[in-house]
């Protein structure tokens, strides 16, 4: 099978978050199976031109009708022993060769043009997909597309697509003209462009697309009710028979402690006291308490309202009381930021706040650390927990989304469960949860016990994978 994967990042070449380390990861593990061909379509961004740890290669250029507009677009190649796994990429500098992936003015014009792009360079590779798995908002576009204006060639015909919804609340909203401005679409797709008083490419995908797919079976219920849907509720229930709920893996080989080069010293489950060895080089890198008696409590996030932020605002104090450390990774919202430097500043200690993305700073962070704390109010997936267990970290998290159906709540008596949990989005529920963690890290005989079975559990893509392979099949077959 033929499969297409479009997206606006993919590590190692760019990445800004979960969306990265699944299209990285996914396409790897599917390009393991027989007689397969994975080719991933990302922008040639700014950032990886002029990266020299890649090597790419230049292909061939031509034009993209995109409305009035006639478009340069080059078309490039990462040189790859692998041909079962390309990684092809598509060139424009008005477009591409800024900083930063998102957040520019003509976003929606960008990610038009980069999936009008990816539909005509299948001409000049002579190369169709079976099926093209198109990815949140930026790529949703594709499947329009390919329904709007590809359709009368028959080497597009048996093509099928798949949109996967990564976050329900970005939906890529513009304006009623952007449909005649910038898409060029015939006036009869007004009514499948539109949603709400404005263009909304997602609701558009939904339509359009021959399955919907979202990063959690718990997320795909939820994203048909009001409270998490983002207004698209009624879209995503009349077309639930066509909707499923994958949960994403993560890259067992990159997040491996027994291997991984970015941590301090390496342990598996078998060599877990070495895991010591790495909270005590973290306390030290950060200028924390060097203590083996304190729970370590590290969040590893983005710093907005929604992971959950607001409700650790509430009981700083609280938790500052208790006799734990807590270490934050992240960058977001200002308030947030400031809040967290100021209780370092008082409590240094027992706070260290690390308002940046570092990916080394991270993988240390998950080895040295004995809690993860995501108490999040939405969380479609959630890689976090799953790294974290992978190097004997204990998830702390609120029971939402892809957090739900990885992290079972614990059962000392049984002692079956992945974490602790709460429910309802509240502060003093979430201390609750804290607070249990932190006491059943003193009881060392079942402290141990959780870290092993957590470093057993299976986060890898192996059944994502043969779920997604039934959903492509499904289509094509």
């Amino acid at each position: 099978m033929k499969i297409l994967l479009a997206s606006s990042e993919a590590a190692p070449f760019i990445k800004t978050g979960g969306l990265g380390d699944v299209a990285a990861a996914l396409p790897k593990a599917l390009a393991e199976s027989a007689n397969t061909e994975v080719y991933v379509f990302l922008p040639y961004y700014k950032a990886i031109k002029d990266n020299p740890d890649f090597e790419i290669e230049y292909l061939t250029n031509f034009t993209v009708p995109l409305s009035w507009r006639s478009v340069y677009c080059g078309l490039f190649r990462a040189v790859s022993k692998r041909k079962k796994l390309q990684y092809y990429f598509i060139d424009n500098e008005y477009y591409f060769y800024r900083d930063g992936c998102y957040g520019h003015y003509d976003d929606g014009e960008r990610f038009a043009f980069f999936s009008k792009a990816i539909l005509e360079s299948l001409l000049h590779l002579d190369w169709y997909p079976d099926v093209i798995h198109a990815n949140d908002w930026q790529t949703a576009l594709v499947p329009v597309f390919l329904r709007a204006f590809y359709m009368g060639s028959e080497e597009y015909q048996p093509i099928r697509t798949l949109f996967t919804i990564h976050n329900m609340e970005y939906q890529g909203r513009f304006p009623d003209e952007f449909v005649d401005e910038v898409l060029g679409l015939p006036g009869d797709w007004k009514g499948t462009m539109q949603f709400d008083g404005c263009t909304n490419l997602m609701k558009a995908a939904i339509l359009t697309s021959d399955r919907v797919s979202t990063v959690s079976r718990t997320y795909a219920y939820e994203i048909q009710n009001p409270y998490f849907a983002h207004g698209l509720h009624d879209v995503l229930r009349s077309h639930s028979y066509k909707l499923s709920g994958v949960v994403n893996g993560i890259d067992t080989e990159v997040f491996d402690p027994a291997t991984d080069p970015l941590i301090y010293t390496n342990f598996d489950a078998a060599t877990l006291e070495k895991k010591a060895e790495n909270k005590k080089f973290l306390q030290e890198r950060l200028g924390l308490a060097v203590r083996d008696d304190v729970p370590m409590v590290v969040m590893i996030t983005r710093l907005v309202g929604h992971k959950g932020v607001d409700l650790i605002q509430a009981v700083m104090g609280d938790l500052l009381w208790d006799d734990l450390q807590l270490v934050v990774i992240g960058t977001g919202e200002w308030q947030y930021e400031e809040m967290f430097r100021s209780y370092a500043w008082n409590y240094p200690a027992k706070m260290s706040a690390n308002i940046v993305f570092d990916n080394t700073l991270a993988h240390q962070a998950y080895a040295g650390a004995d809690l993860v704390l995501m108490p999040s109010k939405q969380e479609p997936c959630g890689l976090t927990q799953l790294i974290a267990m992978r190097y004997g970290t204990i998830p702390i998290v609120r029971e939402t989304g892809g957090l739900f159906d990885t992290v079972p709540a614990y059962d000392i008596a049984t002692g079956e469960g992945n974490g602790f949990t709460f429910k309802t989005y509240n502060a003093h529920d979430m201390l609750d949860a804290v607070r249990r963690g932190e006491g059943l890290f003193h009881d060392k005989e079942h402290w141990t016990a959780l870290q092993k079975s957590v470093m057993a559990h299976d986060s890898s893509w192996k059944r994502s994978v043969q779920e997604y392979w039934d959903i492509y099949h499904a289509m094509t077959d």
